[in-house]
């Protein structure tokens, strides 16, 4: 399956000043993240951008980028306006990768792109993976996904699901269906994700800050492909930089 990898960056960020341009070995971080995504099946990788720096950066490495407006509220919103400037619509195939992933594995872009293949049924796809950490699971900060019979995702959550009623010690995992850790990566047929910003947000969406609770919520269906593989670590705060810099040093 032919399909493009959009890559959203916002020059702000409260955590990181200008984390897209922070540089990782010689290279700002976004052109890093572009670059590993080359490496997968993409026909082609374009950064969505809301600040020319950003599209300079990109420019002066090899790397195709499209400057957006700076006042979307998602980047979904970015990823929405960037469909409408290449021209992408009806069942062409997006995967949008974080422009704060550099260790982005390439596998599962592809999975991510191929599962949306075999999924008529399904307008989005994204990957998952099992968590073996009770820790992990009881993090608000880490986002879990129940998934129906045909691997359709039924619920995000910050909270622990499935909720394991009759567990016998506190610390335990549920065993059956193990518990999934929702990786931030999504396929989407372009001309749904031209159409997502107009949906309403979600009562969902809002009280547990998901945006991909909205899909759910409107009654669309999101596939999920459930990855041996664990993602490499995001960059969120400066301490996430220095941890990205010494494993690819």
């Amino acid at each position: 399956m032919s399909f493009v990898v959009l890559i959203p960056a916002r020059l702000q960020s409260t955590r990181l000043p200008d984390k897209p341009l922070a540089d990782i070995h010689g290279l700002p971080m976004v052109v890093r993240v572009a670059q590993r995504a080359a490496g997968s099946a993409a026909t082609r990788v374009v950064v969505a951008a809301d600040h020319a720096r950003i599209v300079d950066a990109c420019t002066a490495h090899g790397v195709a980028a499209v400057l957006t407006r700076q006042d979307h509220p998602s980047g979904s919103d970015r990823l929405a306006e960037a469909c409408e400037q290449l021209g992408l619509d009806g069942d062409d195939a997006v995967v949008n990768v974080q422009g704060d992933e550099p260790l982005i594995a390439t596998t599962m872009i592809d999975a991510c792109a191929e599962l949306l293949r075999r999924r008529p049924d399904c307008v989005m796809s994204t990957v998952a993976h099992a968590i073996d950490d009770p820790a992990e699971f009881a993090n608000p900060h880490v986002v879990k996904v129940v998934l129906d019979h045909d691997g359709r995702a039924l619920y995000f959550s910050r909270a622990p699901i499935p909720h394991w009623r009759d567990r016998s010690a506190s610390n335990a995992l549920p065993s059956s269906p193990a518990p999934l850790r929702h990786v931030g990566l999504y396929g989407y047929r372009a001309g749904f994700l031209r159409r997502f910003p107009r949906l309403p947000p979600a009562p969902l969406e809002q009280t547990e800050a998901l945006e991909q609770l909205r899909v759910l919520w409107h009654g669309e269906r999101i596939a999920v492909h459930v990855s041996s593989e664990r993602p490499g670590p995001g960059v969120d705060t400066p301490a996430d930089l220095e941890r990205v810099r010494a494993l690819l040093a």
